[in-house]
């Protein structure tokens, strides 16, 4: 029989302080809270998997205590303020357009609690998984009150004073999807006994408050209006709608009401190709998958060019590679000709997305204010409701490697309909790339009054297509 207790890890003599909140942070929190109570449990962020042999219980729990230490962002609450509230600190973070400014608070001391289900040393593989399962549903569930408690939950399954499951969900003001690989490699090491010191003389990752004080800076600021101006520019200049619209729906001003169905296409092939056609063409893989998402976008829109909004990590920039944190950004790609020749338009995504990756770092809440200025001014701006997120390479091997889904291990590409989910005004399509240990994984979401499932179906083939293509092509 399955038992629960509670563990606390107790932490003592961590970094401390306060500051105005990351650009990452607001733009993250801003969300968050203008949805409903019942929607922010989705935005947290989690991975869960087995542990076999299984690890020792205090192994385990030294290394979440380390991992405390080295990272502030699992330490660090979010607090709302007045706009009135006085600006000690010399900074300029009263911005809101609800009337709050948002601060962090570093705490020093502190328990992190670790939920526990013990199971008999007999449990079966299959039983201990259903028990994690559970187990990370349950954590996964609730929303994070930032203001009151640290943004990170843990469980884990014991059997026979072995950890065999665990769990870590994480509030997405506290980290993106690279911060949270970042963070399972940390743990993974510090786990099978990596001297903590020598660790963070290794990593030196930049922390939430310093990347605050950076942003707040002359050279920050600087570099906020440049990549905000660049973007502004590609608002002006890019399409103002890429589908034909929704008669009945633009008439009487409603948004989407149907639930969009998410497709996941499963490509074994589609794994060895990106590669192939990436070093043909001197470029990486996630270049290769944003051109054929951009083709089949101009295709699919019946347009010679493409207009994505894409997803970047911004750990490029100097100070962020080992930063468990939110950082990622929002890049404008804006692509013409995107129906040209596939060999082409793979050379030209690789230049384009360069520049745009490097505006992709900027305070959110002012481009957000900028652009509701010209839109009630009744300036076009283009089409951002198409999103590319490449999220292959956020979790590794490892601790807490993401469970691998099912779909194409037999060498065949498969496509399946795994949920609906509620309407997202203002998106057409959301596409992750995903890997599987024997396949490449493309997840899509869309607006069925737009892009209807069939035509979901010709988008996923297509980008397979397009890359087969150009493989055989290559190789020849």
């Amino acid at each position: 029989m399955t038992t629960s207790r509670q563990l606390e890890i107790p932490f003592a003599d961590g970094r401390s302080g306060s500051g105005p909140a990351t650009w990452g942070q607001r733009a993250i929190w801003d969300v968050v809270n203008r949805s409903a109570p019942a929607d922010r449990p989705r935005f947290n962020i989690g991975t869960a998997a087995p542990l076999d042999p299984g690890m020792p219980l205090p192994a385990v729990l030294d290394a979440l205590g380390h991992l405390l230490h080295l990272h502030d962002s699992l330490h660090t609450r979010l607090l709302p303020e007045p706009d009135d509230t006085d600006d000690t600190d010399g900074t300029n973070d009263t911005d809101s357009p609800d009337g709050t400014r948002l601060r962090q608070r570093v705490d020093p001391s502190g328990r992190l609690t670790v939920h526990v289900r013990d199971c008999p040393p007999d449990t079966g593989r299959d039983e201990l998984g259903a028990v994690g399962g559970a187990l990370h549903e349950e954590l996964a569930g609730r929303p994070f009150d930032c203001a009151t408690e640290w943004p990170i939950r843990v469980g884990v399954v014991v059997a026979d004073g072995l950890v065999r499951h665990i769990t870590l969900v994480l509030s997405h003001t506290a980290v993106d999807g690279t911060g949270m690989g970042l963070l399972v490699r940390d743990l993974s090491e510090l786990a099978v006994g990596a001297d903590p010191k020598d660790l963070r003389a290794a990593r030196s990752p930049q922390q939430p408050l310093e990347e605050a004080a950076f942003q707040t800076s002359e050279r920050g600021l600087k570099r906020d209006a440049n990549a905000r101006a660049h973007t502004l520019r590609k608002l002006r200049s890019a399409p103002p709608r890429l589908f034909p619209p929704n008669g009945a729906r633009d008439r009487a001003g409603t948004g989407p009401t149907e639930r969009f169905p998410n497709a996941v296409l499963s490509s074994p092939a589609l794994l060895r190709a990106v590669d192939t056609v990436a070093a043909a063409h001197r470029t990486g893989s996630s270049t290769v998958l944003l051109a054929a998402a951009a083709a089949m976008t101009a295709r699919l829109a019946g347009r010679s060019d493409a207009v994505l909004q894409v997803v970047v990590n911004n750990r490029f920039l100097s100070g962020l590679t080992d930063a468990v944190s939110v950082v990622a950004g929002d890049a404008l790609l804006h692509l013409p000709d995107a129906d040209g020749e596939f060999g082409e338009v793979v050379r030209r995504t690789h230049a384009a997305s360069i520049a745009a990756y490097r505006h992709a770092y900027y305070d959110r809440r002012l481009l957000d204010a900028e652009v509701a200025r010209l839109t009630a001014e009744r300036v076009p701006l283009a089409d951002r409701s198409c999103v590319f997120n490449d999220t292959r390479e956020l979790l590794p091997s490892g601790l807490a490697a993401r469970p691998a889904p099912t779909g194409g291990e037999d060498g065949r590409t498969t496509l399946d309909w795994p949920v609906d989910f509620d309407p997202r005004p203002g998106l057409t399509y959301a596409l992750d790339a995903l890997r599987t240990p024997t396949a490449l994984q493309l997840a899509m979401t869309a607006d069925p009054e737009v892009l209807p499932r069939p035509t979901m179906e010709r988008f996923l083939y297509g980008i397979e297509e397009l890359v087969l293509t150009e493989e055989n092509a290559v190789r020849s």
